[in-house]
């Protein structure tokens, strides 16, 4: 695992976790300004998840109060994990109906991207999906495979992971919609999967969505996407792992991004 500055929080003697009053204030400026780019654009199974949620504007929420409204919903939970944990952890709590919560928030100097997934980016980008039901069956299901994946075989999961629950689109009666945890929580990406003439819109199918390169630290140049949420039920049913080996076989098709550049040592 890389190193991070975040040292998730830890629950006090009253178990509750006890947030600063800055980290609360940039809660706040996170979901206020996010909430406003999410008018028009998060889709409806999202934003039905958010009333459900009832997250709080002012405050960051204890994980309890969201697990209070996920699992009579869904039979999901949230579980508090350190800033950066194992793949193999991952994958066990996914496999459980747990979601991993970093309980540490991002800087000011990182209010627009970090690389560690943060408490809003947990809370705010992902959670409310889980209270759909083919939202956290695929999630389930993909937890379950993982776990029991070789390392290789993980690298072509995370890609699937990638174009789905962090970077995922839906057509609707609307027009297109977010339900990608990546785009939700993220102000620039909002706004370029919308607004800008860049990105490609792929129709999702299995097979191209393992073969597809991607980097974490730039705007998306690929998104695929959606007729309807529900589609998640029939690709959790689908030989994900035996596409996984016909991936394998055909190759990865050529990225449409640069190359990182390395850093100087």
């Amino acid at each position: 695992m890389k190193a991070t500055q975040y040292v998730a929080h830890k629950p006090g003697p009253d178990g509750l976790i006890h947030y600063s009053t800055e980290e609360n204030a940039i809660w706040q400026t996170l979901v206020e300004r996010q909430r406003d780019h999410l008018q028009g654009r998060a889709c409806r199974e999202y934003i039905d998840g958010m009333a459900r949620l009832n997250l709080p504007n002012t405050h960051i929420p204890q994980l309890e109060e969201i697990n209070q409204v996920l699992v009579p919903a869904t039979g999901w939970q949230v579980s508090r994990v350190p800033a950066l944990i194992s793949f193999d952890h991952f994958f066990e709590l996914l496999a459980s109906q747990r979601f991993p919560v970093a309980t540490f928030i991002r800087t000011r100097e990182e209010l627009d991207y970090l690389q560690e997934p943060d408490i809003f980016h947990e809370i705010f980008g992902h959670c409310p999906l889980l209270t759909n039901p083919a939202f956290a069956r695929f999630t389930h299901t993909y937890g379950q495979l993982g776990l029991n994946a070789s390392p290789q075989d993980r690298v072509f999961l995370a890609r699937l992971y990638w174009f789905t629950v962090e970077f995922g689109l839906l057509n609707t009666p609307d027009g297109r919609r977010i339900y990608g945890g990546g785009i939700l929580s993220s102000p620039g990406e909002t706004l370029y999967a919308f607004e800008s003439s860049k990105p490609e819109f792929r129709r999702f199918e299995l097979l191209d969505v393992l073969r597809t390169p991607y980097r974490i630290d730039i705007m998306q140049p690929i998104y695929y996407v959606l007729d309807s949420i529900d589609e998640l039920f029939q690709i959790a049913e689908m030989d994900i792992m035996g596409k996984i080996q016909e991936a394998k076989t055909l190759g990865l098709f050529a990225p449409t991004f640069p190359p990182k550049e390395k850093q100087a040592s």
